[in-house]
């Protein structure tokens, strides 16, 4: 008989951005802070733990199963297995619902699932030409072969190969796909600017209501052991006119897409404990949602590199035999104001959901007064294996604090890939 998992509580450290709070640390250590938050705040015996599984975009080759190295750095006993999953930007997305399946199969029934990246530090290589002169160095026996290889070196050998942002299979970046999707969607500028700016002004009234604590844990970050308790993207000052000055960053000529309207580069991390609805009752706990459904799709990549949320979210409420209206919580990812905007028109739109998404009919419009109302991506941050974690820690948050019932949340993600999910509070 299959399981059911609850989820009973989650955690994140303050999201930063890069370069910032967190510019001399690993993604390893704030997976770790963040764990050890999560315990911290949960009172759980880590004895408990069958499994931790956590996402990572932005991988470090020294610590290349990140969560193993984050279960052995917070002092969790050694017996705990730990993989470390990656699926683009809903990385957190994958290590979560790779719990679920474990707990719903019965092979675990305590798993802690999240992810962490840091942009502060990227892994910048020699180019390959060069790697492979260093690597067939390693077998040179004789001083020939040491001055053979000093002759063969050239100056562009040492000149560092910078990560790109874009997309292997197609070649662009995600700003240009976003300025693409929005210009053939029909979002216009002024509509990215407006959600920017309610975007940062709903981060700052959660912020002053007490309510995006609750999921936070304040960190004492080495070497000057500063507190860290909020986040430091929301932008409490920002106008209409401030955002709408700002130039295009992507497509400079005619583009939609600014800084301002875009998520930016982040630090963090963030993980939630699962369970077995009977074993949390049993360890005295009181679960706070049940997870109730989800699917990942992937798409079409020119295209519809970012649009992933306007398939997942109506197939998954179709399958659920719900439509918008039913849903109380709407917590999407906002990669871009631009990408987000073209994502609810399409859901709203009947002929989309038929033509594209194989719908009978469209499950209706998300209302944006229930979408993101503690803020989103483009203000909170976007620390790329984080997001998805916090999507679900938030919507629980959310359907207790609005006596809500049923939660839905859908990220788009890199690779033209999406995932959603639908929670019901206990």
């Amino acid at each position: 008989m299959e399981k059911r998992v609850v989820y009973v509580d989650g955690c994140r450290i303050p999201f930063q951005k890069s370069g910032t709070g967190y510019r001399d640390l690993m993604a390893y250590d704030l997976g770790r802070l963040a764990l050890k938050g999560l315990l911290h705040r949960t009172n759980l015996d880590p004895e408990e733990i069958d499994a931790v599984i956590f996402g990572i975009v932005v991988s470090e080759v020294k610590t290349s199963n990140v969560a193993r190295e984050i279960v052995l750095g917070a002092a969790l006993p050694n017996k705990i297995p730990a993989h470390t999953v990656t699926q683009a930007c809903i990385s957190s997305n994958r290590a979560i619902t790779d719990g679920v399946e474990m707990i719903r199969s019965g092979k675990a029934k305590v798993v802690i699932a999240g992810g962490t990246d840091t942009l502060s530090d990227f892994p910048i290589r020699f180019p390959r030409k060069f790697r492979k002169k260093l690597l067939a160095a390693q077998k040179m026996k004789s001083w020939t072969d040491y001055l053979k290889f000093f002759f063969s070196l050239r100056p562009s050998d040492f000149f560092p190969e910078i990560p790109s942002i874009s997309e292997f299979s197609v070649g662009l970046t995600m700003g240009q796909s976003a300025d693409r999707l929005a210009a053939r969607i029909g979002v216009s500028r002024r509509e990215q600017d407006e959600y920017a700016l309610r975007a940062h002004k709903k981060a700052a009234e959660a912020y002053q209501k007490g309510l995006l604590q609750r999921t936070i844990y304040p960190v004492r970050v080495p070497p000057t052991f500063e507190t860290i308790e909020r986040d430091n993207l929301v932008r409490e000052d920002t106008s209409i006119e401030k955002l709408s000055s700002l130039k295009p960053v992507f497509v400079k000529k005619y583009g939609t897409i600014t800084a301002g309207n875009s998520s930016p580069f982040t630090d963090g991390a963030s993980c939630v404990l699962l369970m077995e609805e009977e074993v949390a009752k049993s360890l005295g706990y009181t679960p706070k949602a049940v997870i109730k459904d989800y699917l990942y799709t992937a798409h079409e990549p020119l295209e519809e590199l970012l649009l992933g949320p306007a398939y997942s979210a109506p197939l998954l409420l179709s399958r659920n035999g719900l439509t918008t209206r039913q849903v109380d919580v709407f917590e999407f990812h906002e990669a871009f104001a631009g990408q987000l905007l073209a994502c609810l028109k399409c859901i709203a739109s009947e002929n989309f959901q038929k033509e594209q998404v194989g719908l009978s009919q469209s499950v209706g419009e998300v209302p944006l007064e229930k979408l993101n109302t503690w803020g989103g991506s483009l203000s909170l941050g976007h620390p790329f294996a984080a997001t998805g974690a916090r999507l679900v820690m938030t919507a629980v948050e959310r359907l207790r604090e609005e006596n809500g019932s049923l939660a839905l949340i859908a990220s788009c993600a890199a690779g033209a890939q999406s995932h959603a999910m639908i929670l019901e509070r206990c």
